[in-house]
């Protein structure tokens, strides 16, 4: 049993978010839907909560009202393997939402996902400060993470300062 399930606040979309995000994973699934009852506050035989697993980590989602909503002070961290994974992710989940800086993005209910290759930190952690600065560099310019362009930074060689 997981001790600590992330609880997402939805409007009103919290069903329709979780048939998403549980089509993008492998590995996912509907664990049970509450219904409001006669004591609301939402109206009686609404969605009130989605208890779900995306790649094996429990969620609940709750249609909770208009009160709150997502920032990008929470997000989901996302480590792909490669680049084809990179952009398997980015496309379905920034379907209708937006890109962001460095491998962030908000999908279509304003909910952060940051999308990761494996390459990345493992590029970052290289105890010559030169070439991870080259890479932050690089990533710092994208949008979604374009593996090859940090193998590119991370490689390349710069004339030595005379």
């Amino acid at each position: 049993m997981q001790k600590i399930t992330t609880h997402l606040w939805f409007d009103s979309q919290a069903e329709e978010a979780v048939q998403h995000y549980t089509s993008v994973f492998p590995d996912s699934r509907v664990l049970d839907v509450q219904r409001y009852g006669e004591a609301g506050p939402g109206e009686p035989g609404t969605v009130m909560t989605v208890t779900f697993e995306l790649a094996g980590q429990r969620y609940i989602a709750l249609n909770g009202g208009p009160e709150f909503s997502f920032n990008e002070a929470v997000s989901l961290y996302v480590e792909c393997a490669d680049q084809d994974e990179v952009d398997r992710y980015w496309a379905k989940l920034g379907e209708g939402g937006e890109e962001g800086p460095c491998g962030w993005l908000k999908d279509k209910y304003g909910l952060s996902w940051q999308i990761v290759p494996r390459a990345l930190p493992d590029l970052l952690r290289d105890p010559d400060p030169a070439r991870s600065a080259r890479v932050m560099k690089a990533m710092l310019r994208m949008r979604k993470i374009d593996v090859r362009e940090l193998e590119d930074a991370y490689n390349e060689e710069t004339a030595p300062v005379s």
